[in-house]
């Protein structure tokens, strides 16, 4: 990517402790690349990883259902619950097919996410679009202050233009703002946090840190736990550099234990037990 002369998400990479969470995960991301069933078999990793990926994002939006459930299921209409997995995994698998049109234009793709996600469970003129002076948002993780449908379309612009601009940024940092812009502008009337943490897995293929997709952040940070999770974002909300760093660190610690579990598939596939 080229850069622009003022280059904010740059000056991020130089917080405390930044440079050592983008070190770690750069070092854990090579090594499960590194692995021998990648050579082979990474199609199959990918899916894998894709699957889990998708049961964590739900699972911090209230769905936690076990991987198995998400694997057997083939109809998530239904309960509420149903429809959050059928959401993340819609949004997972749109993911990829995004890329090339992120770079050139992420209010798009945001928009195309949030039309993914809803699929069709919102009123039509609430789809894939930020919302209006007003209207509500449904977010069952996410509280606090709702910035306000023109600090809304201020700030999406603002980001829009970062990523279009490009930055030296390295790839976490990115992802971990971008992540955390939309988890507190909440633009949507639903699935932000969804949509959140989708963009954030774009931006971490699109950067070439992961580019097949193998790790994916969302385990990890279904793992940490929701209270971990929003208690990371409130760092990042409040805008200080000690605050900033601790949801940087928290998005890289999450990359990791993705890692890890992308670590373990590929081992089980070596062993030929998946």
């Amino acid at each position: 990517m080229s850069t622009t002369p003022s280059d904010p998400l740059a000056t991020l990479g130089s917080l405390p402790g930044v440079p050592d969470a983008v070190d770690s995960v750069r070092k854990a991301v090579d090594r499960v690349y590194g692995h021998r069933v990648m050579r082979r078999r990474s199609n199959e990793v990918t899916a894998e990883a894709a699957l889990r990926g998708s049961r964590g994002s739900a699972a911090l939006a209230g769905a936690d259902w076990n991987l198995e459930e998400v694997r057997r299921r083939t109809d998530f209409s239904g309960e509420a619950e149903a429809r959050t997995v059928g959401a993340a995994l819609r949004l997972t698998a749109e993911a990829g097919q995004l890329l090339s049109i992120w770079r050139q234009s992420p209010l798009r793709v945001l928009a195309r996410l949030h039309l993914v996600a809803a699929g069709g469970a919102a009123p039509d003129d609430a789809v894939g679009r930020p919302r209006l002076a007003g209207e509500t948002v449904d977010e069952p993780l996410i509280e606090g202050p709702l910035p306000s449908a023109d600090e809304v379309a201020g700030r999406l612009e603002g980001l829009s233009r970062l990523v279009i601009a490009g930055t030296a940024a390295p790839a976490l940092v990115t992802a971990a703002v971008v992540h955390g812009e939309l988890l507190a502008l909440r633009p949507f009337g639903s699935h932000n946090g969804l949509v959140a943490r989708t963009a954030e897995r774009i931006v971490l293929i699109g950067s070439g840190l992961d580019p097949k997709s193998i790790c994916p952040a969302e385990v990890g940070h279904a793992e940490q736990g929701r209270a971990a999770y929003v208690a990371a974002f409130e760092g990042y909300t409040a805008g200080t550099p000690e605050g900033l760093a601790a949801w940087i660190a928290h998005c890289g610690r999450s990359v990791e234990l993705g890692v890890r579990e992308s670590t373990a598939v590929c081992e089980a596939l070596q062993r030929g037990a998946a």
